[in-house]
């Protein structure tokens, strides 16, 4: 993979499995520095030692995106290291439950909404001035096609996507004067932990890897992308005849 990022700060939340590792993986390997941030410290630390493998480097920030003062703390200290962020993907995301909307629980659908939107609102809220210090701030959000099929039982989960996809797409309209670029990521079925559980009687082998949504991302994210509030669909590479 081409040096598009040489000297650029991305960060990525959900970065110690599936697609979040795999695109803070392709990052590093496009010049990043690359800000992992995820709850799980030995995920941070293996995501760590294969950005590491392939030239790259990272800064591994332990962090539940529920605890919402830590995410202003994180901007802080973003801006007292760096002064600026250049690529932003908000991957950190909860299923929940696939269960009848009468039957989800308060506690749950609590969850969906912290995580899956008010961590990301906090997040905007804590990086816009950051974003905005970068030559080409460039921001992604994952987002699912669940968000607008309103299957029976996925309600929980397509409510916070569709929520999380107006978030984005707002905000790409409040950047379109400035120098920040704003889109959703819609990667459709990945071979993912998350997928697993949504699709137990799925099989894994017939979807791709999370490893290659990486070129697809690091595009998104690089300051010569100058699409705004547009989702951006994973394309498979053509196979050679």
């Amino acid at each position: 993979m081409s040096q598009v990022l040489t000297n650029r700060i991305a960060l990525v939340t959900g970065a110690s499995r599936g697609i979040g590792r795999a695109a803070a993986i392709a990052l590093g390997a496009a010049g990043a520095h690359v800000i992992c941030v995820a709850r799980t410290v030995g995920g941070l630390e293996e995501t760590d030692d294969a950005i590491r493998r392939k030239g790259g480097s990272a800064t591994l920030v332990p962090l539940n995106l529920r605890e919402f003062d830590a995410i202003d703390r994180l901007g802080a200290t973003i801006f007292e290291r760096w002064g600026r962020l250049d690529a932003f993907l908000g991957n950190a995301g909860s299923l929940g439950v696939i269960t009848p909307l009468t039957h989800l629980e308060p506690k749950a659908f609590q969850e969906l909404v912290e995580v899956n939107i008010t961590a990301n609102w906090r997040l905007i809220r804590s990086f816009d001035p950051l974003l905005k210090k970068s030559d080409a701030g460039r921001a992604l959000f994952v987002t699912s096609g669940a968000a607008r099929k309103h299957t029976p039982y996925w309600g929980g989960y397509g409510m916070a996507k569709a929520a999380l996809e107006s978030l984005a797409l707002t905000y790409a309209a409040e950047c379109a004067s400035t120098n920040v670029r704003v889109n959703l990521f819609s990667p459709g079925p990945v071979r993912t932990a998350m997928r697993a559980k949504a699709m137990p009687g799925e099989d894994p082998s017939a979807l791709p890897r999370p490893e290659a949504l990486g070129p697809q991302i690091v595009e998104a994210l690089s300051p010569t992308f100058f699409r705004n509030g547009e989702t951006i669909t994973y394309q498979a590479p053509e196979k050679t005849p």
